[in-house]
């Protein structure tokens, strides 16, 4: 169908390496252009040797999962007639060990705070059909085995 590419570039700037003392801040840049600073998360690899101002791979993670579902959402509101003025998601990936004590994103929360206009409004329940047919419409959810929960945000 298509395909989606990424550069990730990282260049050593320690001679000590070895010793595991080097940053691991690097770049990922896309096919259309855009480059973004990335590091690790400090929760991860603490501080110098990661930078917190940059994007980790887990907030990218949580960030695609919550982007990918707000776009199939927007189309699919647009589709029934629902003019949506703004939306915004303040997602949350929350991280836990699996059987193997490993750690992996195994849950992500979204909190979408949705505002309309027009002639024509969803109810709470065409709200909730709505998050739920963008869930299993969107790309990423698809491709995941990550818990994924739509929290409606209070009015």
């Amino acid at each position: 169908m298509s395909e989606h590419k990424a550069i990730i570039r990282w260049q050593r700037t320690s001679e000590e390496f070895l010793k595991g003392k080097y940053s691991r801040e690097h770049t990922w840049t896309f096919d259309g252009g855009a480059t973004v600073a990335a590091s690790p998360s400090p929760s991860v690899v603490p501080a110098p040797w990661s930078n917190p101002a940059h994007v980790d791979p887990e907030e990218a993670y949580v960030a695609s999962i919550s982007s990918c579902h707000m776009l199939t959402f927007l189309f699919l509101a647009s589709k029934q007639g629902f003019q949506v003025d703004s939306y915004e998601d303040e997602s949350v990936g929350t991280m836990a060990k699996n059987e193997k004590g490993v750690p992996w994103v195994s849950l992500v929360s979204l909190k979408p705070k949705i505002v309309y206009s027009g002639a024509k409004f969803p109810t709470p329940v065409d709200e909730e059909k709505l998050h739920h047919l963008a869930h299993e419409q969107c790309f990423i959810a698809n491709s995941i085995k990550t818990e994924v929960v739509v929290r409606a945000a209070a009015p």
